[in-house]
């Protein structure tokens, strides 16, 4: 049975097209995997079959009585809102639905004897709704759930614009499984989560029998829990049965075959062109010529998809640092409260090190304080002599209204327009992102802006909070591999052992030093 048919769908920003008449079709079961480079339109597709935005052209239609549940990364929580109130918000269906029944009661007095009649059917109707949604045991689910996923940690009657970005996903991540929909709709959800709670949402989808879509960079996570995989590039939408490597292997040989189809083709058109200029002005052979010019205007040209522009980063690297880069005595760390016991950390020259351990334990924290961006609340931190600090943050909260082009001209005035230009293109840009406001693009583009800035800066300290969030494969292995190879120190915060295990020299467990009680 289809749950969501998309017919020719097509649509795009000013002039750049983002997708030209894709069609897609979702089944009951299917846990299909949303795939493909920064920028080519995932969340897009996201937005538009939720009706977030309308599509240039195209059909979008699901079955009757859906309900869908979206767990967007771009979404916002308002001030003022405690974590619970937005739990609570799960269930507003429901309490709408009491709200109708309570209505329908207070107007039993005034109506007819038939009108009374078809009152009860309807309130008996709620009534069995709301106790087998389990309307009377909310706050306990509430509980049950945050809990599962450490909210409970923080407090439920925190505001929620005092939290994380971890705990905003989580909280919004809650809200989702609380709703029960019938078809869930994730973008990136495993950003900001910790290990743990990847773990258990990964237990999650593989036990959950409705439909799901999932967009996510993370391929071991994305390979235990899908068995479809859509593949989004050059404005189309193609299926593949099977896991991510599977996709890997039939994507590379339907790519051969078509650069071989295309070689063969353009022989052929060769060969057509060249017999029509030779022959059509004789006349003995005119109509062979013309025999030939039809053939060529009927043909159906293969036209190869764009290759795009594959990420470089190379770090440069500036004056040797002194053997000492940090040394915190008797740190404690924190807002108003502590989030650790006294900490006495040393790192030096040449060491690599990945901080790890769940999201609100004060990781983030911890580089802010050694950065001198923020006040410990004890202690003191001694940073090494002769130290170019390279710092990229988990979060950037601010809208960007800057062009790409303005964004790192503004940081590094004395380039030219071309070196400007270069230096983006070398980050897996096209023209039309570097010539875009930052604004409008996707996580993935925004983060690759920033990497730009950050690899053209001479550095001997790069110390990267959560740089691998919303980037696609390709950008995250050149990542890797630039790490890998940078002569410099790395203090870097990562939930994915995958992409930090083979860089770092050592890992340092936050959990062990955190107040925080697990």
């Amino acid at each position: 049975m289809s749950i969501l048919n998309v017919e020719r769908l097509s649509h795009g920003f000013g002039d750049r097209a983002i997708f030209n008449d894709v069609s897609f079709r979702l089944l009951k079961g299917e846990h299909i995997g949303l795939i493909g480079a920064n920028g080519e339109g995932k969340s897009t597709f996201m937005n538009i079959i939720t009706g977030k935005l309308q599509p240039d052209d195209g059909k979008v239609e699901w079955s009757k009585r859906m309900r869908v549940g979206y767990l967007d990364q771009h979404a916002v929580l308002n001030k003022g809102l405690s974590i619970r109130d937005i739990l609570k918000g799960a269930f507003q269906y429901l309490f709408d639905m009491e709200q109708e029944m309570n209505d329908m009661y207070a107007k039993m007095g005034d109506v007819t004897p038939e009108e009374l009649e078809q009152m009860l059917e309807d309130v008996g109707t709620i009534q069995d709704t709301l106790t087998n949604q389990d309307f009377y045991m909310i706050d306990a689910k509430i509980e049950e759930t945050a809990r599962g996923l450490g909210l409970t940690d923080i407090g439920l009657d925190k505001d929620v614009n005092d939290l994380s970005g971890g705990q905003r996903t989580k909280v919004l991540l809650a809200k989702l499984l609380l709703e029960k929909p019938d078809i869930l709709l994730l973008d990136e959800p495993t950003n900001y989560l910790d290990e743990q709670h990847i773990e258990w949402l990964k237990r999650y989808l593989q036990e959950y029998e409705n439909a799901f879509i999932l967009i996510s960079h993370d391929i071991p996570f994305l390979n235990s829990v899908i068995n479809l995989i859509y593949h989004m590039e050059n404005q189309a939408l193609n299926r593949y049965v099977g896991d991510y490597e599977h996709f890997q292997q039939v994507h590379e040989m339907r790519k051969s075959q078509l650069e071989s189809a295309y070689k063969r083709q353009q022989q052929e058109i060769s060969e057509l062109k060249d017999f029509v200029a030779r022959n059509k002005a004789s006349v003995a052979t005119r109509n062979m010529a013309m025999s030939r010019q039809k053939k060529l205007d009927k043909m159906e040209v293969i036209e190869l998809g764009r290759e795009k522009p594959k990420p470089q980063f190379n770090f440069k690297e500036g004056r040797t640092a002194g053997k000492l880069i940090f040394e915190a005595t008797d740190l404690v760390i924190g807002y108003e409260d502590p989030l650790s016991r006294p900490l006495n950390l040393r790192m030096e020259r040449g060491q690599k090190i990945a901080l790890v351990g769940a999201n609100g334990i004060g990781k983030t924290t911890l580089l802010r304080s050694i950065l001198g961006e923020i006040k410990s609340l004890s202690g003191s931190v001694q940073k090494g002599d002769n130290l170019q600090i390279g710092y990229f943050q988990q979060e950037i909260k601010d809208s960007n209204n800057n062009t790409c082009i303005e964004e790192v001209w503004n940081e590094f005035p004395s380039f030219s327009q071309f070196e400007v230009r270069a230096a983006l293109a070398k980050c897996g840009l096209t023209t039309k992102h570097i010539e875009s406001k930052v604004v409008v693009l996707s996580g993935g583009e925004k983060a690759k802006v920033r990497l730009c800035k950050l690899i053209n800066r001479e550095t001997n300290l790069l110390v990267l909070d959560e740089p691998t969030n919303h980037l696609d494969v390709d950008a995250k292995d050149e990542l890797k591999r630039a790490l890998q190879a940078y002569k410099g120190s790395i203090l870097l915060i990562s939930h994915e052992p995958d992409f930090y295990r083979d860089v770092v020299t050592e890992t340092w467990n936050c959990e062990s030093w955190t107040t925080k009680v697990f």
